[in-house]
């Protein structure tokens, strides 16, 4: 089971001064929020069911990274200028991908949450991936790989859900709250990508 202890992850840092600021407005995340279907509704589907994640967080993970290690297109973007896996990156980058699972279930869709999701964005870029560990790990994750990642994350959360005999309508509540809730955060991450006035 995972500690939802968010202030002793190294490098994240939501909330912070030193977090980059999304140029949306809270109107503007609404309306995408309205244009993937998100509502309160769903963020109470997710609230309810937090426990499941609490529990499984970290597993969701290990069979997100173990898709990822399996492909070597993906794997490289771990790697360190010798050609082989960075082991103290991949250590580093995992506990507050475990935090993000409890983020998606837990936090208010805010200025916070949102000026956050331009930072998890930025971090995919050489604007600044590698800069919170240090390291040097190739300095782009491309968007089409954050793109095609998504079915992934979000059909892949659902053995978790039947796991705690979740069944009909109620599980179906929940895949779709999770499925947006996913889709949403990977369009707010891919704005750092897009030219000016194109996102």
């Amino acid at each position: 089971m995972h500690e939802h202890n968010p202030n002793q992850i190294p490098g994240y840092d939501y909330g912070s001064e030193g977090v980059a600021r999304s140029p949306l407005s809270m109107e503007e995340l609404r309306e995408l929020e309205q244009t993937v279907g998100w509502s309160e509704v769903d963020a109470e589907v997710l609230q309810r069911h937090v426990g499941i994640f609490e529990q499984h967080a970290e597993a969701m993970v290990e069979v997100w990274r173990e898709a990822i290690g399996s492909q070597p297109h993906l794997a490289k973007w771990f790697f360190s200028p010798d050609g082989k896996r960075d082991a103290e990156y991949a250590a580093k980058v995992k506990p507050r991908f475990v935090q993000w699972v409890l983020d998606v279930a837990l936090r208010p869709h805010d200025r916070a949450w949102l000026d956050y999701q331009e930072e998890i964005g930025l971090r995919h870029t050489p604007a600044k991936k590698n800069k919170t560990d240090g390291r040097q790990t190739p300095p782009l994750v491309p968007l089409r790989y954050l793109l095609a990642f998504v079915p992934v994350v979000t059909m892949g959360a659902r053995p978790f859900f039947v796991r705690h005999a979740i069944t009909g309508q109620e599980l179906r509540e929940l895949e779709d709250a999770w499925s947006k809730a996913v889709q949403l955060y990977v369009v707010l991450w891919a704005r750092p990508y897009a030219k000016e006035g194109m996102w």
